[in-house]
């Protein structure tokens, strides 16, 4: 494919959470598409969680992906919970997207400045507890992360995208695309012990909704995207497994097949990172420049259900 034939070329998504599963392929899939990166990612344990958080090696590997695609990348290290950090990054991966495809970021010295014209916010956190057993802590760190770090998130982009010369307001003929990650748990359905997760993920929808409206006529489209459970090491670790199968000593993959692929009405357990990667490049494109305030389940139909 030609560098013409790139549907976003020329473009600069951000993207959070973006140094493994989910967040990584919607970087990479944006980049196949031509898209300038900007990838962040926290690369660190978060306490409350009982499985392992991302690296630096994890996020540098994802830049490699996005330029062995011919794209730029600039990735960060940075916390969605720190909107002045987030802030930070946003400007500073900005400024490192003149061409890296060498893998070395050159500052742009003059030269017409660059505008966010995808945001894609990922990052997030996964775990459960019964509501007597569950700590205020993990409560007030879901919250944290999943919600108060989407609002972050979309405030740090929000001077870059206002400002891009593609929007009508701005004499131009295109849009921004800003695309927040919730979940098939939150929009349509709330399982018992996810109550910090569900309450986070809904928000995300109330906060879309609104945002569209707002935004709208400045040419900015929001809408939001609903997987069901990935194949990340978000589910696949022995904390989930016991969750889902407490009638279990130490259950594995293999014991959480059946159960999984019954909320579905197609006969899997779980989709592929790729699967939601498509969902966020259709809005992320023009072919989707009038779609905005939607909630877009990619749940292999367990919403219908």
């Amino acid at each position: 494919m030609s560098a013409d034939d790139r549907p976003l070329a020329g473009r600069v998504a951000v993207v959070t959470g973006a140094a493994r599963g989910q967040g990584r392929s919607h970087a990479v899939r944006l980049a196949a598409d031509g898209a300038d990166v900007i990838a962040l990612d926290l690369c660190d344990e978060v306490a409350t969680t009982e499985y392992g958080g991302a690296t630096a090696a994890d996020l540098d590997a994802t830049a490699r992906m996005v330029r062995g695609l011919g794209a730029s990348c600039a990735a960060l290290r940075v916390d969605v919970r720190d909107l002045s950090a987030l802030s930070g990054a946003v400007e500073q991966g900005l400024g490192a997207l003149a061409d890296d495809r060498d893998g070395e970021a050159r500052h742009i010295d003059g030269g017409e400045a660059r505008h966010i014209d995808i945001v894609v916010a990922n990052a997030g956190i996964a775990g459960g507890a019964p509501i007597e057993f569950m700590a205020s802590e993990a409560w007030q760190e879901m919250i944290d992360i999943n919600l108060t770090g989407v609002w972050n998130t979309l405030k740090a982009v929000v001077p870059s995208i206002l400002a891009n010369p593609r929007l009508p307001v701005n004499g131009g003929d295109g849009s921004v695309s800003v695309i927040l990650i919730s979940s098939a748990n939150g929009g349509w359905k709330a399982p018992p012990h996810l109550a910090h997760y569900a309450s986070a993920k809904h928000g995300v929808v109330g906060m879309m909704r609104s945002l569209a409206n707002e935004l709208g006529p400045r040419g900015v489209r929001v809408n939001t995207v609903h997987p069901t459970a990935v194949d990340t090491d978000m589910i696949h670790n022995a904390f989930t497994y016991k969750l889902f199968r407490p009638d279990l000593e130490a259950p594995g993959r293999d014991d959480v097949v059946d159960l999984f692929r019954s909320y579905h009405s197609l006969p899997i357990p779980w989709i592929e990172p790729s699967d939601v990667s498509e969902a966020v490049a259709w809005l992320a494109s023009d072919a989707a420049r009038y779609v905005t305030g939607v909630t877009m389940a990619v749940d292999a139909g367990l919403s219908s259900r």
